[in-house]
Protein backbone atom coordinates (compact mmCIF):
# COMPACT_ATOMS: atom_id res chain seq x y z
CA UNK A 1 0.00 0.00 0.00
CA UNK A 2 0.92 3.62 -1.03
CA UNK A 3 2.92 5.35 2.41
CA UNK A 4 2.71 1.56 4.22
CA UNK A 5 7.22 1.86 4.57
CA UNK A 6 7.33 5.98 5.52
CA UNK A 7 7.06 5.55 9.69
CA UNK A 8 10.16 5.01 12.17
CA UNK A 9 10.03 1.80 10.53
CA UNK A 10 10.79 2.23 7.02
CA UNK A 11 13.91 0.24 6.46
CA UNK A 12 13.67 -2.46 8.84
CA UNK A 13 16.66 -2.00 10.93
CA UNK A 14 17.21 -4.23 13.39
CA UNK A 15 20.82 -5.53 14.79
CA UNK A 16 21.80 -9.20 13.83
CA UNK A 17 22.98 -11.43 15.97
CA UNK A 18 26.02 -13.89 14.93
CA UNK A 19 27.16 -16.30 17.46
CA UNK A 20 30.15 -17.14 14.97
CA UNK A 21 31.36 -16.59 11.30
CA UNK A 22 29.21 -19.21 9.82
CA UNK A 23 26.24 -17.25 11.26
CA UNK A 24 27.38 -13.61 9.72
CA UNK A 25 28.54 -15.22 6.57
CA UNK A 26 24.96 -16.75 5.91
CA UNK A 27 23.41 -12.94 6.58
CA UNK A 28 25.58 -11.84 4.61
CA UNK A 29 24.82 -13.94 1.92
CA UNK A 30 21.29 -13.25 2.12
CA UNK A 31 21.78 -9.83 0.25
CA UNK A 32 22.80 -11.65 -2.49
CA UNK A 33 25.95 -10.16 -2.49
CA UNK A 34 29.11 -11.67 -4.51
CA UNK A 35 30.12 -15.27 -2.40
CA UNK A 36 34.08 -13.63 -2.88
CA UNK A 37 32.85 -10.53 -0.98
CA UNK A 38 31.11 -12.54 1.53
CA UNK A 39 34.61 -13.91 2.29
CA UNK A 40 36.06 -11.09 2.56
CA UNK A 41 33.03 -8.96 4.51
CA UNK A 42 33.00 -11.71 7.00
CA UNK A 43 36.46 -11.64 8.17
CA UNK A 44 35.59 -8.15 9.37
CA UNK A 45 32.63 -8.52 11.07
CA UNK A 46 33.09 -9.87 14.57
CA UNK A 47 36.05 -8.39 16.67
CA UNK A 48 37.92 -10.92 19.19
CA UNK A 49 38.94 -9.63 22.32
CA UNK A 50 42.27 -12.05 23.13
CA UNK A 51 43.66 -12.03 26.33
CA UNK A 52 47.77 -12.18 26.86
CA UNK A 53 49.54 -12.16 30.47
CA UNK A 54 53.00 -11.45 31.50
CA UNK A 55 53.55 -8.99 28.02
CA UNK A 56 57.14 -7.44 28.44
CA UNK A 57 58.07 -4.20 29.39
CA UNK A 58 59.76 -3.70 25.83
CA UNK A 59 57.08 -5.84 24.16
CA UNK A 60 53.91 -4.20 24.93
CA UNK A 61 54.56 -0.60 22.96
CA UNK A 62 55.29 -2.52 20.38
CA UNK A 63 52.47 -4.75 20.29
CA UNK A 64 50.04 -1.75 20.34
CA UNK A 65 51.93 0.25 17.86
CA UNK A 66 51.39 -3.03 15.23
CA UNK A 67 47.64 -3.74 16.63
CA UNK A 68 47.06 0.05 15.15
CA UNK A 69 48.89 -0.02 11.90
CA UNK A 70 46.62 -2.95 11.10
CA UNK A 71 43.20 -1.38 12.54
CA UNK A 72 43.13 -2.88 15.99
CA UNK A 73 43.56 -2.02 19.51
CA UNK A 74 45.75 -2.70 22.63
CA UNK A 75 44.60 -2.32 25.92
CA UNK A 76 47.71 -2.26 28.57
CA UNK A 77 48.83 -1.41 31.94
CA UNK A 78 49.33 2.41 32.49
CA UNK A 79 52.84 1.85 33.74
CA UNK A 80 53.71 0.75 30.92
CA UNK A 81 54.16 4.81 29.65
CA UNK A 82 56.18 5.60 32.77
CA UNK A 83 58.20 2.68 32.79
CA UNK A 84 56.62 1.70 36.28
CA UNK A 85 55.86 -1.90 35.71
CA UNK A 86 58.05 -4.37 34.15
CA UNK A 87 55.31 -6.85 32.50
CA UNK A 88 51.25 -6.56 31.71
CA UNK A 89 48.52 -8.03 31.13
CA UNK A 90 47.00 -7.16 27.30
CA UNK A 91 43.65 -7.59 25.69
CA UNK A 92 43.76 -7.11 22.06
CA UNK A 93 40.58 -6.41 20.03
CA UNK A 94 40.52 -7.14 16.52
CA UNK A 95 39.12 -8.72 13.86
CA UNK A 96 40.04 -11.87 11.89
CA UNK A 97 41.27 -10.10 8.85
CA UNK A 98 43.17 -7.64 11.39
CA UNK A 99 44.50 -10.51 13.21
CA UNK A 100 46.26 -12.06 10.19
CA UNK A 101 47.93 -9.08 9.47
CA UNK A 102 49.17 -8.13 12.66
CA UNK A 103 50.07 -12.02 13.28
CA UNK A 104 52.48 -11.18 9.86
CA UNK A 105 54.15 -7.59 11.29
CA UNK A 106 54.88 -9.94 14.56
CA UNK A 107 57.07 -12.22 12.82
CA UNK A 108 59.45 -9.66 12.24
CA UNK A 109 59.76 -8.67 15.46
CA UNK A 110 61.83 -9.09 18.20
CA UNK A 111 60.89 -9.22 22.15
CA UNK A 112 59.25 -13.06 21.96
CA UNK A 113 56.59 -10.96 19.69
CA UNK A 114 56.67 -13.76 17.10
CA UNK A 115 56.17 -16.39 19.89
CA UNK A 116 53.45 -14.34 21.09
CA UNK A 117 51.74 -14.01 17.73
CA UNK A 118 51.93 -17.57 17.60
CA UNK A 119 50.36 -18.21 20.30
CA UNK A 120 47.37 -15.84 19.61
CA UNK A 121 47.01 -17.73 16.23
CA UNK A 122 46.57 -20.83 18.04
CA UNK A 123 44.09 -19.85 20.59
CA UNK A 124 41.79 -18.18 17.82
CA UNK A 125 42.23 -21.36 15.85
CA UNK A 126 40.93 -23.15 18.66
CA UNK A 127 38.37 -21.09 19.79
CA UNK A 128 36.38 -20.97 16.28
CA UNK A 129 36.66 -24.57 15.63
CA UNK A 130 34.08 -26.58 15.37
CA UNK A 131 32.90 -30.10 13.96
CA UNK A 132 34.26 -33.87 15.20
CA UNK A 133 36.96 -34.82 17.00
CA UNK A 134 37.99 -38.46 18.17
CA UNK A 135 39.24 -38.31 21.60
CA UNK A 136 41.35 -41.58 22.30
CA UNK A 137 40.83 -44.03 25.10
CA UNK A 138 41.93 -46.98 26.32
CA UNK A 139 39.88 -49.55 24.77
CA UNK A 140 37.05 -47.03 23.34
CA UNK A 141 37.06 -43.40 22.02
CA UNK A 142 34.81 -40.68 22.19
CA UNK A 143 33.46 -38.89 18.98
CA UNK A 144 32.98 -35.11 20.66
CA UNK A 145 32.10 -31.48 18.84
CA UNK A 146 29.18 -33.19 16.51
CA UNK A 147 26.50 -32.57 19.50
CA UNK A 148 26.81 -32.19 22.97
CA UNK A 149 27.92 -35.19 25.05
CA UNK A 150 26.29 -36.61 28.13
CA UNK A 151 27.99 -38.63 30.65
CA UNK A 152 26.81 -40.22 33.65
CA UNK A 153 27.93 -40.89 36.58
CA UNK A 154 27.69 -43.61 38.69
CA UNK A 155 29.19 -42.97 42.31
CA UNK A 156 29.98 -45.92 44.44
CA UNK A 157 30.00 -44.18 47.41
CA UNK A 158 28.44 -44.01 51.20
CA UNK A 159 29.00 -39.92 51.17
CA UNK A 160 28.57 -38.86 47.81
CA UNK A 161 26.22 -35.54 48.50
CA UNK A 162 23.48 -36.03 45.83
CA UNK A 163 23.14 -39.82 45.98
CA UNK A 164 25.97 -41.37 48.78
CA UNK A 165 24.74 -44.64 49.43
CA UNK A 166 22.47 -45.02 46.93
CA UNK A 167 24.54 -47.33 44.52
CA UNK A 168 27.34 -48.66 47.22
CA UNK A 169 25.97 -52.41 46.35
CA UNK A 170 27.94 -53.24 43.02
CA UNK A 171 24.66 -55.16 41.69
CA UNK A 172 23.02 -51.57 41.92
CA UNK A 173 25.83 -49.36 40.63
CA UNK A 174 26.08 -52.28 37.46
CA UNK A 175 22.40 -52.06 36.59
CA UNK A 176 22.22 -47.87 37.23
CA UNK A 177 24.88 -47.60 34.87
CA UNK A 178 22.69 -49.83 32.08
CA UNK A 179 20.24 -47.60 33.07
CA UNK A 180 22.33 -44.15 32.33
CA UNK A 181 23.48 -45.84 29.17
CA UNK A 182 19.80 -46.49 28.08
CA UNK A 183 19.02 -43.09 28.89
CA UNK A 184 21.28 -41.96 26.15
CA UNK A 185 24.72 -41.35 28.11
CA UNK A 186 27.87 -41.54 25.98
CA UNK A 187 29.98 -42.33 28.71
CA UNK A 188 30.35 -43.27 32.35
CA UNK A 189 32.05 -42.02 34.62
CA UNK A 190 32.42 -44.37 37.82
CA UNK A 191 34.03 -42.94 40.99
CA UNK A 192 34.42 -45.03 44.44
CA UNK A 193 35.62 -42.06 46.71
CA UNK A 194 33.61 -38.75 47.36
CA UNK A 195 35.34 -35.53 46.46
CA UNK A 196 32.60 -33.41 47.80
CA UNK A 197 33.64 -30.36 50.10
CA UNK A 198 35.32 -31.49 53.48
CA UNK A 199 34.99 -35.27 52.28
CA UNK A 200 37.11 -37.63 54.52
CA UNK A 201 40.07 -39.31 52.01
CA UNK A 202 39.84 -43.06 52.07
CA UNK A 203 42.16 -45.37 51.02
CA UNK A 204 43.13 -46.67 47.96
CA UNK A 205 42.80 -49.94 48.44
CA UNK A 206 39.20 -49.16 49.77
CA UNK A 207 37.94 -47.15 46.65
CA UNK A 208 39.48 -49.73 44.34
CA UNK A 209 37.59 -52.99 46.01
CA UNK A 210 33.93 -50.47 45.70
CA UNK A 211 34.78 -49.96 42.16
CA UNK A 212 36.34 -52.99 40.95
CA UNK A 213 33.07 -55.04 39.88
CA UNK A 214 31.41 -52.24 38.47
CA UNK A 215 34.83 -51.30 36.09
CA UNK A 216 34.52 -55.22 35.19
CA UNK A 217 31.65 -55.37 34.86
CA UNK A 218 30.33 -52.07 32.52
CA UNK A 219 33.67 -52.14 30.66
CA UNK A 220 32.88 -56.03 29.40
CA UNK A 221 29.34 -55.52 28.07
CA UNK A 222 29.23 -51.66 26.95
CA UNK A 223 30.48 -50.16 23.94
CA UNK A 224 30.32 -46.50 25.66
CA UNK A 225 33.54 -45.12 26.82
CA UNK A 226 34.30 -45.77 30.95
CA UNK A 227 36.10 -43.02 32.90
CA UNK A 228 37.04 -43.76 36.03
CA UNK A 229 37.01 -40.59 38.51
CA UNK A 230 40.08 -41.09 40.57
CA UNK A 231 42.67 -39.04 42.15
CA UNK A 232 45.13 -42.32 43.06
CA UNK A 233 47.60 -43.75 40.81
CA UNK A 234 47.07 -47.41 42.17
CA UNK A 235 43.00 -47.09 41.67
CA UNK A 236 43.84 -45.40 37.85
CA UNK A 237 46.33 -48.22 36.89
CA UNK A 238 44.25 -51.16 38.25
CA UNK A 239 41.15 -49.40 36.56
CA UNK A 240 42.43 -48.92 32.79
CA UNK A 241 43.53 -52.96 33.07
CA UNK A 242 40.02 -53.55 33.73
CA UNK A 243 38.86 -52.06 30.89
CA UNK A 244 38.57 -48.60 31.64
CA UNK A 245 39.23 -46.13 28.92
CA UNK A 246 39.38 -42.65 30.67
CA UNK A 247 40.86 -41.29 34.10
CA UNK A 248 38.94 -38.32 35.46
CA UNK A 249 41.58 -36.58 37.95
CA UNK A 250 40.02 -33.68 40.28
CA UNK A 251 43.79 -32.87 41.05
CA UNK A 252 44.33 -32.10 36.99
CA UNK A 253 47.17 -35.01 36.47
CA UNK A 254 49.67 -33.09 39.40
CA UNK A 255 51.20 -36.15 40.04
CA UNK A 256 53.84 -37.39 37.80
CA UNK A 257 53.19 -40.81 38.18
CA UNK A 258 49.35 -40.45 37.49
CA UNK A 259 50.62 -38.48 34.29
CA UNK A 260 53.04 -41.88 33.58
CA UNK A 261 49.59 -44.24 34.08
CA UNK A 262 47.93 -42.12 31.62
CA UNK A 263 50.80 -42.28 28.57
CA UNK A 264 51.66 -45.76 29.39
CA UNK A 265 47.73 -47.41 29.43
CA UNK A 266 47.07 -45.22 25.96
CA UNK A 267 44.24 -43.64 28.24
CA UNK A 268 42.62 -40.37 27.86
CA UNK A 269 42.32 -37.87 30.83
CA UNK A 270 40.33 -34.95 31.78
CA UNK A 271 43.01 -32.72 33.75
CA UNK A 272 40.37 -30.49 36.57
CA UNK A 273 41.12 -27.79 38.24
CA UNK A 274 41.15 -27.54 42.06
CA UNK A 275 42.77 -25.72 44.34
CA UNK A 276 44.33 -28.12 47.24
CA UNK A 277 42.26 -31.09 48.85
CA UNK A 278 38.83 -32.28 48.66
CA UNK A 279 39.00 -31.85 52.44
CA UNK A 280 40.42 -28.30 52.32
CA UNK A 281 39.90 -26.86 49.15
CA UNK A 282 37.01 -24.50 50.12
CA UNK A 283 39.54 -22.91 53.08
CA UNK A 284 40.50 -20.59 50.70
CA UNK A 285 38.62 -19.57 47.56
CA UNK A 286 40.08 -15.62 47.09
CA UNK A 287 41.58 -15.06 43.40
CA UNK A 288 42.79 -11.79 41.67
CA UNK A 289 41.58 -13.22 38.54
CA UNK A 290 39.45 -16.28 38.65
CA UNK A 291 39.07 -16.83 34.96
CA UNK A 292 43.06 -16.06 34.82
CA UNK A 293 44.29 -18.46 37.26
CA UNK A 294 41.73 -21.62 36.05
CA UNK A 295 42.56 -21.34 32.63
CA UNK A 296 46.67 -20.58 33.24
CA UNK A 297 46.64 -23.85 35.58
CA UNK A 298 44.89 -26.36 32.98
CA UNK A 299 47.33 -24.59 30.68
CA UNK A 300 50.39 -25.75 32.60
CA UNK A 301 49.03 -28.83 33.55
CA UNK A 302 48.33 -30.11 29.90
CA UNK A 303 51.98 -28.85 28.70
CA UNK A 304 52.81 -30.77 31.55
CA UNK A 305 50.57 -33.79 30.18
CA UNK A 306 52.11 -32.78 26.83
CA UNK A 307 55.69 -33.15 27.93
CA UNK A 308 55.18 -36.43 29.32
CA UNK A 309 54.02 -37.99 26.37
CA UNK A 310 50.65 -37.82 26.75
CA UNK A 311 48.78 -36.98 22.92
CA UNK A 312 47.05 -34.17 22.49
CA UNK A 313 44.12 -35.82 21.42
CA UNK A 314 43.74 -37.85 24.76
CA UNK A 315 43.25 -34.51 26.78
CA UNK A 316 39.94 -32.97 28.33
CA UNK A 317 39.96 -30.17 30.19
CA UNK A 318 37.15 -29.03 32.66
CA UNK A 319 37.23 -26.12 35.10
CA UNK A 320 36.18 -27.51 38.09
CA UNK A 321 32.65 -25.97 39.08
CA UNK A 322 32.71 -26.05 43.37
CA UNK A 323 36.48 -27.37 43.98
CA UNK A 324 37.76 -24.46 45.44
CA UNK A 325 35.16 -21.77 44.70
CA UNK A 326 32.09 -20.04 45.66
CA UNK A 327 28.91 -20.65 44.38
CA UNK A 328 29.30 -16.94 42.79
CA UNK A 329 32.36 -17.91 41.25
CA UNK A 330 31.08 -20.58 39.81
CA UNK A 331 28.60 -19.57 38.22
CA UNK A 332 31.19 -16.78 36.39
CA UNK A 333 33.00 -20.01 35.33
CA UNK A 334 29.95 -21.85 33.90
CA UNK A 335 28.84 -18.01 31.92
CA UNK A 336 32.22 -17.78 30.50
CA UNK A 337 33.07 -21.59 29.98
CA UNK A 338 34.04 -21.44 26.46
CA UNK A 339 37.04 -19.16 26.79
CA UNK A 340 38.86 -22.35 27.80
CA UNK A 341 37.93 -23.63 24.26
CA UNK A 342 40.76 -21.76 23.61
CA UNK A 343 43.34 -24.04 25.25
CA UNK A 344 42.23 -26.25 21.96
CA UNK A 345 41.04 -29.40 24.19
CA UNK A 346 37.62 -30.55 24.72
CA UNK A 347 36.13 -29.40 27.94
CA UNK A 348 34.23 -31.32 30.08
CA UNK A 349 31.89 -29.45 32.58
CA UNK A 350 29.73 -30.57 35.60
CA UNK A 351 27.00 -28.79 37.62
CA UNK A 352 24.77 -31.06 37.87
CA UNK A 353 22.83 -31.14 41.81
CA UNK A 354 25.85 -29.04 43.23
CA UNK A 355 25.46 -26.41 45.82
CA UNK A 356 26.01 -23.52 43.11
CA UNK A 357 22.73 -24.45 41.92
CA UNK A 358 21.20 -24.76 45.11
CA UNK A 359 22.49 -20.72 45.85
CA UNK A 360 21.20 -19.19 43.01
CA UNK A 361 17.64 -21.06 43.72
CA UNK A 362 17.60 -19.31 47.31
CA UNK A 363 19.51 -22.21 49.06
CA UNK A 364 17.24 -25.64 48.02
CA UNK A 365 18.32 -28.83 48.46
CA UNK A 366 19.84 -30.69 45.72
CA UNK A 367 16.19 -33.07 45.34
CA UNK A 368 15.15 -30.08 43.62
CA UNK A 369 18.17 -28.69 41.53
CA UNK A 370 16.80 -30.75 38.41
CA UNK A 371 15.83 -28.20 36.26
CA UNK A 372 18.63 -25.61 37.41
CA UNK A 373 21.16 -28.47 36.76
CA UNK A 374 19.44 -28.57 32.77
CA UNK A 375 19.67 -24.84 32.43
CA UNK A 376 23.22 -25.02 33.69
CA UNK A 377 23.89 -27.74 30.69
CA UNK A 378 22.28 -25.95 28.15
CA UNK A 379 24.28 -22.76 29.08
CA UNK A 380 27.50 -24.21 28.64
CA UNK A 381 26.48 -26.69 25.88
CA UNK A 382 25.64 -22.93 23.66
CA UNK A 383 28.40 -22.12 24.80
CA UNK A 384 30.65 -24.93 23.11
CA UNK A 385 31.30 -27.10 26.09
CA UNK A 386 31.76 -30.67 24.18
CA UNK A 387 30.97 -33.16 27.80
CA UNK A 388 28.39 -32.12 30.04
CA UNK A 389 28.87 -34.45 33.31
CA UNK A 390 25.18 -35.03 35.05
CA UNK A 391 23.47 -37.45 37.53
CA UNK A 392 19.99 -36.95 35.44
CA UNK A 393 21.19 -38.22 32.06
CA UNK A 394 17.31 -38.64 30.28
CA UNK A 395 16.58 -35.10 30.84
CA UNK A 396 20.12 -33.71 29.85
CA UNK A 397 19.77 -35.84 26.76
CA UNK A 398 16.56 -33.92 25.73
CA UNK A 399 17.32 -31.05 26.53
CA UNK A 400 20.80 -30.82 24.87
CA UNK A 401 19.03 -32.77 21.33
CA UNK A 402 17.25 -29.52 21.11
CA UNK A 403 20.99 -27.53 21.78
CA UNK A 404 22.15 -29.51 18.86
CA UNK A 405 18.91 -28.71 16.45
CA UNK A 406 19.49 -25.19 17.07
CA UNK A 407 23.25 -24.84 16.59
CA UNK A 408 22.46 -26.86 13.13
CA UNK A 409 20.39 -23.91 12.24
CA UNK A 410 21.99 -21.11 13.41
CA UNK A 411 25.62 -22.46 11.51
CA UNK A 412 23.94 -23.62 7.96
CA UNK A 413 26.02 -23.10 5.34
CA UNK A 414 27.65 -21.31 3.94
CA UNK A 415 30.83 -21.67 6.13
CA UNK A 416 33.10 -18.84 6.23
CA UNK A 417 36.88 -18.57 4.65
CA UNK A 418 39.32 -20.67 7.09
CA UNK A 419 40.87 -18.77 9.18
Amino acid sequence: MPGEWEGRHRFSARVVESHSSSELARELSRTDSDPEGVGIMTQKGRIYAVRLDRVSLRAAPLLKQEALAVGADSAHARGIADHSVSETSVVLLATWAQYRRLIEKLERQPFQLRALGAEVEAALRAYVRHGPRTVRGTHRSLVVGDRPRVMGVVNVTPDSFSDGGEFLDPERAIAHGRVLIDEGADLLDIGGESTRPGATPIDPEEEWRRIAPVVHALAQEQRVPISVDTRHVSVAERALQAGADMINDVSGLADPEMRRVVREGKAAAIVMHMRGEPATMQNDTRYADLRGEVFSTLAARSDAALRDGISADRLLIDPGLGFGKTPEQSLELLAHSGELRSLGYPVVLGASRKSMLGWALGSVGYASRLEAGIAAAVIAAMRGVEVIRTHDVAPTVRALAVVARVAEAAHARPEPPEY
